[in-house]
């Protein structure tokens, strides 16, 4: 079974908590899970892992802050060949740049080679359900493909 590295873009605070709460769960059942808050890409391990990139969108259409270096190194590599991952966008429909941050991170990703284990999961905080209810809903058929 592969690890989990879940790497946080978060300004508010609320991809944070939907990160942290996948976390717990992937945890609870055993697979070995590393939440990166302050991700820095040269320290997280890219081999025998998959990273799930939860981030929100700031501003219009940027990364949250504390995903910028980070985001930078990625555009600094040329080939992420061995990486899987996964993306879960936090967003509101109100604005135009609805999940910007989250599309253009998966589209940067597969363009170094990585590769995508999953569709996109992407979250409306307008939504009336909480938006970690619904990751924590979407989470068994993630594990299911990361395992395959």
């Amino acid at each position: 079974m592969t690890s989990v590295n879940i790497i946080i873009g978060s300004q508010m605070g609320s991809a944070e908590y939907v990160g942290e709460q996948l976390a717990e769960q992937l945890i609870s059942q055993g697979i070995a899970t590393e939440v990166h808050d302050q991700p820095n890409f040269f320290e997280i391990n890219q081999e025998n892992t998959t990273w799930l990139l939860c981030t929100s969108t700031y501003g219009a259409g940027d990364y949250p802050e504390n995903l910028l270096a980070f985001v930078e190194d990625i555009n600094q590599v040329n080939d992420l060949k061995g990486l899987k991952f996964s993306v879960i966008g936090l967003g509101d429909t109100s604005y135009d740049t609805y999940n910007l941050a989250g599309r253009n991170l998966e589209q940067l990703l597969l363009s170094k080679g990585a590769s995508c284990v999953a569709e996109r999961l992407e979250l409306n905080i307008l939504d009336e359900q909480l938006p970690e209810d619904t990751a924590l809903a979407w989470l068994p058929s993630w594990i299911e493909k990361i395992r395959a």
